[in-house]
């Protein structure tokens, strides 16, 4: 399959800025869904531009970094914990934004920034695995300045699982899908903590059909095997459930003015 091909498949009417960039480098970099569709989604009613500074948290490979820069021109602090910065700095010099994005090592609960320091925290299939804490977006958000937003976009559960997983699931639901949560969760969550106004809370439409789509072009092209059959299991879950109960929350928070 070609380039071209695969830039077909992926093409995505809701996304036109995802569509600019070659699948290959998405693919080869992969570490879940789509991450350049789930960021275009939250830059959708999230206001970023070239004024700002971003944290991008749990970034993995960077290709979200590398959007929000070309894209939107803003200054982006690019931090993970898995991949190492040198690697991303590679990317970051490839793609020409290396003067605006700055590869950071860093643990999501020990984060190395000024407080009042970013206009924006973006995270995307990251922040369900440290954020689900009550304690946490509290200590996250003082690094926003006064004003300053929060968006996140990660997988949901549109209704709570008690100890039972759906009959038509078993056997393919893992593990990983215990802290996905669903809008009305996030809001509850959030706005609970006194930390930001909740301003946007909902799901992504088809959000479901874009995971399985991706899955199905990208898994047999993962650099591992393990990658090849996690997709493969995605797909077959995704297309038992059709939206029922998998899908992606996106909640945007802003913080109190001084």
């Amino acid at each position: 399959m070609t380039n071209a091909d695969l830039s077909v498949l992926l093409h995505h009417d809701r996304y036109p800025r995802s569509n600019q960039y070659d699948p290959e480098w998405i693919i080869a970099n992969q570490m879940g869904p789509h991450p350049l569709w789930l960021m275009e989604s939250i830059t959708q009613v999230l206001p970023i531009d070239a004024s700002m500074r971003v944290l991008d948290l749990g970034c993995g490979t960077g290709l979200t970094s590398v959007f929000l820069a070309r894209e939107l021109g803003a200054q982006i602090w690019a931090t993970d914990l898995w991949i190492k910065p040198t690697q991303n700095l590679t990317r970051f010099r490839a793609a020409g934004v290396e003067d605006r994005v700055f590869p950071i090592y860093g643990e999501a609960h020990k984060l190395p920034f000024a407080e009042g320091f970013f206009d924006v925290i973006v995270s995307v299939d990251a922040y369900q695995y440290f954020g689900t804490d009550d304690t946490y977006l509290p200590t996250l958000t003082r690094f926003l300045r006064p004003g300053g937003r929060i968006g996140v976009v990660a997988p949901a559960l549109f209704r709570e699982l008690g100890t039972e997983v759906p009959e038509a699931l078993e056997g393919l639901w893992e593990w990983q899908g215990l802290p996905f949560h669903g809008p009305g969760w996030w809001r509850t969550h959030w706005a609970k903590s006194g930390a930001v106004t909740v301003e946007v809370a909902d799901a992504l439409p088809e959000g479901w059909r874009d995971w399985q789509r991706w899955a199905e072009v990208s898994g047999p092209r993962a650099d591992a095997e393990w990658k090849t059959k996690a997709a493969a299991n995605e797909v077959a879950l995704l297309e038992i459930d059709r939206g029922d109960l998998i899908g992606f929350t996106r909640i945007v928070g802003r913080t109190p003015e001084a």
